[in-house]
């Protein structure tokens, strides 16, 4: 488990913001798994659940705008390192109960910097996407709970939320 610090990384001595120097790192494998989830009406939800979007497939345009925004999130995070990624899954888990969608993310790569923003970009973008194929019928949707879970790899070791 990581211990917290604090020093953020992002800002030089002066205190001005700069791209924090990985390339005396030693290149690892490193993984993170962020998650996130909304929240709809119950025929917003019967309707992605049923194929029956009038956009088409929600949740599996969802997964691949997710998997893109992981591939871009150094374009849109604007001190993030690019990174070879070496695999990005989106997942979603329906919860009738609850009219929501949870989405989880996985980022992996063999590099000198995490992959914490990937995943948790990917969440946002995905549950976006959800958002916007949806909001002809429901724009009272809410995203929520966003929040990495876990990461491994790297100097600092590992995180998993909770412990």
């Amino acid at each position: 488990m990581t211990q917290s610090t604090d020093v953020l990384t992002h800002f030089d001595a002066q205190g001005q913001a700069h791209m924090v120097d990985v390339g005396s790192k030693t290149s690892t494998r490193r993984i993170a798994v962020a998650t996130g989830r909304i929240e709809m009406l119950p025929a917003t939800l019967a309707l992605v659940t049923s194929g029956t979007a009038k956009k088409g497939d929600v949740l599996g345009i969802a997964r691949i705008a997710g998997i893109m925004g992981a591939k871009k999130t150094s374009e849109l995070i604007p001190l993030c390192h690019p990174i070879g990624l070496t695999r990005v899954a989106v997942e979603f888990e329906v919860l009738p109960a609850d009219n929501a969608i949870v989405c989880t993310a996985t980022a992996e790569t063999i590099g000198q910097t995490g992959v914490e923003m990937e995943a948790l970009t990917a969440v946002q973008v995905a549950l976006l996407t959800i958002y916007d194929m949806c909001k002809a019928v429901d724009r009272g949707m809410t995203m929520n709970g966003v929040t990495l879970l876990e990461k491994h790899g790297g100097k600092s070791g590992s995180f998993v939320a909770g412990k």
